[in-house]
């Protein structure tokens, strides 16, 4: 198989120890990079191996050559509108970090030019692809688990995080978007989304996001800005009839079935069916493991760039998940 040829757009902290050394863990060459700042291309440059003149300053320059096979960026939320229609104008296929788009309206600008072009765009929801979010995800789908009745989950950061974004924005796009997407993937469709507001004080806000799905089910999402970075901060929950699943910490997963009680028999051992399951990672194997969700959120892009055709987190995820904010945040104002 002949290496997937990319050409990548923005070379700041989340691209070059995030995206990037998960991407070429793929068999993908990165022909081309693409940023304003000289010090940080020349520093992915040097890393990647990709040559000085091709090292380029203007993603108009990137997206006009010929040797390359698709596009992934990370550059703002501006910026993923503005090139991402670009890319697909010229037939190239997309990753875009999250946020999409800047709004839910633009966002739908790139889907249906996506749609219309049969041009594939994946989004960075890598969320869905956290190993335990997968296993957790899985073990819903499974006709045992049977109607998913509740969804509960809280997902923080600290002030620190975006004390220079005094309304916010930077907590809404790059960190709420993540579960905009991840509740509805979980739940299924949403039907409605409200939420109430409290800033314990400027830069320190907690968001109560409720949504009702259509199935009937419910769901509370705990959102905010005054926790320390420094203890886990992520924990969600869905439950169905005598059955739930918990993800804490985004490494490790609880399945609770309905064990009878074992206090009154001396028998008493654990069952396959009814007691719990509990899976951790080995965190002291090989440190290539990601288990945050990068290696395969990338592994499915390059599948998609080469025309298969699977389930992605693609441009319409990333618009509707833009749109579920947007209204989220009217109702909370």
């Amino acid at each position: 198989m002949t290496a997937l040829r990319i050409g990548w757009i923005g070379c700041g902290t989340h691209a070059s120890e995030m995206l990037l050394p998960q991407l070429v863990r793929h068999e993908v060459e990165v022909r081309a990079l693409c940023d304003t700042a000289r010090d940080r291309l020349d520093l992915a440059g040097r890393r990647h191996g990709v040559a000085p003149e091709c090292r380029l300053g203007d993603w108009r320059q990137l997206l006009a050559r010929d040797d390359i096979d698709a596009v992934g960026m990370a550059v703002g939320p501006a910026l993923h509108h503005e090139i991402g229609l670009a890319a697909i104008a010229r037939g190239l296929p997309v990753f875009i970090e999250k946020p999409p788009a800047p709004t839910a309206e633009k966002a739908r600008e790139l889907a249906a030019a996506s749609q219309k072009r049969g041009v594939p765009v994946v989004v960075g929801f890598m969320k869905r692809y956290s190993t335990a979010n997968r296993i957790a995800a899985n073990v819903l789908k499974d006709p045992q688990f049977g109607p998913r009745a509740s969804f509960l989950g809280e997902y923080m950061t600290a002030p620190t995080y975006f004390a220079k974004d005094v309304d916010y924005t930077g907590f809404y796009l790059h960190h709420c978007v993540h579960y905009f997407d991840l509740v509805p993937h979980l739940m299924g469709e949403v039907a409605s989304v409200s939420a109430r507001r409290h800033e314990i004080e400027p830069g320190k806000l907690l968001l109560h996001v409720d949504f009702r799905f259509s199935s009937g089910g419910i769901g509370t999402l705990v959102v905010g800005t005054h926790q320390s970075r420094g203890t886990p901060m992520e924990w969600w929950q869905v439950m169905g009839d005598h059955r739930r699943v918990e993800v804490r910490n985004v490494h490790e997963v609880r399945y609770y079935r309905h064990p009878p009680f074992k206090v009154s028999d001396p028998a008493a051992t654990l069952a396959d069916g009814t007691d719990t399951l509990v899976w951790e990672p080995n965190l002291t194997a090989a440190a290539n493991e990601d288990h945050k969700g990068y290696h395969a959120l990338l592994a499915d892009f390059v599948r998609a760039a080469r025309g298969e055709k699977i389930e992605v987190p693609d441009a319409a995820a990333g618009a509707r998940a833009m749109a579920l904010l947007e209204q989220a945040l009217a109702s909370a104002s």
